[in-house]
C-alpha cells in the first residue's frame, strides 16, 4: 500500500470517528430544548441543557435561584453546570433539594 492510500483511509476514519462523536454530543442534549441562565458576576445570560435531570446530593453543587446564579464559566465557582435547588428554601443542601446537570454553553451574551 502506498502512502497516499494509507493517509487517505487514516483521515477517512478519523472523520468517521468525529461525525460519530458529534452525533453523540448532540443525542446527550436531552429533547433538543434549551434554557437560559443569568450570571451575576459576569452581567451575562448563557444557553444551557438538562444533561442529568436528577443527582445524587453528593459532591461540589452551586445555587440556581430564578434562573440567576453567581458563577459561569470560567470563574472559579462554576462547577461545570451541577446545580442545586434549595425546594424547602432553608439555606441549606438537603435531601429535599433538587440536584441535577445543565452545563452552560459558551459563549454567554448580553440579552437573553
Amino acid at each position: 500500500m502506498n502512502s497516499r492510500t494509507m493517509i487517505l483511509g487514516i483521515v477517512a476514519v478519523a472523520m468517521s470517528a468525529t461525525a460519530y462523536f458529534a452525533v453523540e454530543a448532540m443525542a446527550n442534549r436531552g429533547d433538543g430544548a434549551l434554557g437560559v441562565v443569568y450570571v451575576t458576576s459576569q452581567g451575562l445570560y448563557y444557553d444551557t441543557f438538562v444533561a442529568a435531570q436528577s443527582l445524587p446530593p453528593r459532591g461540589p453543587f452551586q445555587l440556581l435561584e430564578n434562573g440567576k446564579t453567581e458563577f459561569g464559566p470560567g470563574d472559579p465557582g462554576y462547577r461545570g453546570g451541577r446545580w442545586w435547588v434549595d425546594a424547602n428554601e432553608n439555606g441549606a443542601m438537603d435531601a429535599d433539594d433538587r440536584y441535577f446537570l445543565c452545563p452552560l454553553l459558551p459563549p454567554g451574551r448580553l440579552v437573553p
